[in-house]
């Protein structure tokens, strides 16, 4: 029998969950609620780490957590503090028990592991404070507290040269600091004109908000909820990933309708768990965190990575922002996923820390994952994907104000990158091979990269299982129906418009097959030397870009500038640009699974999760394509001056 259960601020755990006579804590449902049953959480804050006790049975037998229907329900990380005391001026101080934290001290707990690059001296640590819903600076002395400066953006990525631009001055002289004895925490903040007693001021306590300490916890909805708040941890892909939400190695779940921001690291994690391995490399220092992550792979394995055991998450409609590290996370627990109508911001760009797994969405190993219909802006690094992103779809995004937009990684293929309006100055840099750019609207720069030194897996298609390893030699990638614009260098030569950076690949699989057979008697030494060949075609190139040597039906017209333009209106957002005639008239063809062909390394071919061909025609909005679609993500893009509502 299915049970609705209820939470209210004047329930009592003591209850049975009626309507009438609802729990306190949505905690106490937590430990309630079996397959099939509901939770309703009724309006108020929620100052608790829910951790689901039962899994769910199958997709529609699940257990679910929503809102109340028109109901504002906020569960957050912190606790309200109004007991400060004056300590010199206008800095305030409050002394807590360590027991008021629990087993998790996050003000001791500094941010570190795999990959962790900036500060080295460990003086950031998970805890904050928040003044009216606004995020502080740590600091690294009391000094530092008593005379704030404006803060220099902290580590700067070679990659990113707007990083000041994206700080808000005016946050960075609100500073904080920490002691921690064996007994007592004392937090030390310089709140300027306000009196913190008299103001909403938290803390972080705990280190998520919703999240099962169990792996297994299958089949969960969390809908609805407003979550904030946490002193989540840095989330390699060699450690255990928990977000401010997340599944914990599971299956199944739907997060859909929420809005969850200020995570310390990672707001929703799909990712990985502890016992395949957890910062391996740091604290042991044995063996590169590469060859971590490779044995984390085949140890999942061992434990049932696997479709039928992990994954096969639905995450949409949600608002992700003001996060450290990720909007949304995970290392192989993301297989079979779906990510759409996300709107995800302001992630990775206050630059207290920095580290090599950042962006809105950061995932490895995404094989079967559909990225899609998302707005993501003004984040570091705007959708990373990192080894293994087999069979993965990007497609109908949004991409804007970001350091880059775009970073794929030592992946072999297939992949897909559809009708996507890459906004950016900096697009994407492509560190892998055997993939497929159609339709998409590319208005900056973007990077090619080998990676010889780092052999990464593939899989048999839509499985976990490895067929093999391989470096990335580059190349074997399809490029059709795309508009280039020439943009700024952002890397000073070694970043392109256009797809005049594949000028060195063979033009044709037949052309490349014809030098390895002349390559006579040999093995891999005859296959390094030659490049992979690419598949070019039908592509716009305006302002600058360049075309790649070989393409025969394309557009090109230098002089030309778009003035292309994201203008965001209240909630709706708009795509300005000036498009010249001709560019309507190339000589395109819808592509699909056959004429998209088979990449080379992993011998498969470019279909949808269930192994069906695919037939690219539709367009960003979904709108169908006609038999010569227009080049771009926007089927209906006509001469001269276009305002297009994007989202």
């Amino acid at each position: 029998m299915n049970y609705e259960y209820h939470v209210a601020i004047n329930g009592c755990d003591h209850g049975d969950g009626s309507k009438s006579n609802p729990f306190r804590t949505i905690s106490k449902a937590a430990q309630t609620a079996e397959t099939g049953d509901t939770v309703i959480v009724h309006e108020g804050t929620y100052r608790e780490w829910v951790k689901p006790a039962y899994s769910g049975y199958s997709d529609i037998n699940r257990i679910t957590y929503e809102a109340a229907k028109g109901e504002k329900v906020i569960i957050k990380g912190s606790e309200q503090i109004n007991t400060w005391q004056v300590y010199e001026g206008t800095v305030w101080c409050v002394t807590l028990d360590n027991s008021f934290f629990g087993d998790y001290n996050p003000y001791k707990e500094a941010l570190g592991g795999d990959w962790f690059v900036y500060p080295e001296d460990g003086s950031v640590h998970a805890g904050d404070v928040y003044l009216n819903g606004k995020s502080f600076y740590e600091a690294k002395s009391i000094d530092e507290v008593k005379n704030p400066v404006k803060r220099s953006s902290g580590y700067n990525p070679p990659w990113s040269n707007r990083m000041e631009l994206l700080l808000d001055p005016e946050s960075s002289i609100y500073q904080w600091y920490a002691t921690v004895t064996d007994s007592q925490t004392t937090i030390y903040a310089n709140f300027h004109e306000s009196n913190p007693n008299e103001e909403l001021v938290e803390i972080n306590v705990r280190k998520c908000c919703f999240y099962p300490e169990q792996v297994g916890m299958n089949y969960i909805t969390v809908r609805g909820f407003e979550m904030a708040q946490a002193a989540s941890p840095w989330t390699p892909p060699t450690a255990d990933q928990p977000g401010l939400l997340g599944t914990h190695w599971s299956k199944g779940w739907i997060i859909e309708d929420n809005m969850i921001h200020d995570a310390k690291c990672s707001a929703i994690s799909i990712g990985k768990e502890a016992s395949t391995g957890h910062n391996l490399c740091t604290r042991r220092q044995q063996k590169p965190g590469y060859q971590y992550q490779m044995e984390a792979v085949f140890r999942a394995l061992e434990i049932g990575w696997s479709k039928e055991k992990i994954g096969s998450h639905i995450i949409r409609n949600n608002t992700i922002y003001d996060c450290g590290q990720n909007g949304i996370v995970g290392h192989m627990g993301c297989v079979f996923s779906k990510i759409y109508n996300n709107h995800i911001y302001n992630i990775a760009v206050k630059h207290e820390f920095f580290g090599y797994e950042i962006g809105g969405i950061k995932l490895h190993a995404a094989i079967d994952v559909e990225i899609t219909h998302n707005r993501i802006h003004n984040c570091t690094l705007g959708t990373w994907l990192d080894w293994q992103a087999q069979d993965v779809r990007v497609g109908s995004n949004l991409y804007y104000n970001n350091d880059r937009d775009f970073m794929i990684e030592v992946t072999h293929g297939p992949y897909l990158v559809e009708n996507n309006i890459f906004a950016s100055e900096y697009n994407f840099d492509n560190v892998a091979q055997g993939g497929a750019y159609v339709n998409n609207l590319c208005c900056g720069t973007m990077r090619r990269v080998k990676v010889l030194d780092r052999s990464t897996p593939y899989h048999f298609p839509h499985t976990t299982k490895v067929a093999g390893t391989t470096v990335v030699y580059s190349g074997d990638d399809r490029l059709y129906n795309n508009i280039f614009i020439g943009g700024i260098d952002i890397l000073e030569d070694e970043s392109y418009s256009g797809t005049a950076g594949y000028d060195d690949c063979t033009a044709s699989y037949e052309e490349y097959h014809a030098a390895i057979v002349a390559g006579g008697v040999a093995d891999l030494e005859k296959f390094i030397p030659v490049e992979q060949p690419v598949y070019i075609d039908a592509n716009a190139y305006l302002n600058g870009a360049n075309a790649f040597r070989c393409e025969k039906s394309n557009y090109i017209n230098p002089s030309h500038n778009p003035k292309v333009s994201i203008l965001e209106e209240g909630d709706h957002v708009y795509l300005e640009l000036d498009i010249p005639e001709e560019l309507l008239n190339i000589n395109t063809k819808i592509e699909s699974t056959k004429t998209l062909g088979t990449v080379r390394i992993v011998d498969a071919i470019f279909d949808d999760p269930d192994g069906q061909p695919i037939i690219l025609d539709r367009d960003y909005f979904g709108q169908p394509r006609n038999s010569h679609p227009t080049a771009g993500p926007i089927e209906s893009l006509r001469a001269d001056h276009n305002r297009i509502q994007v989202w």
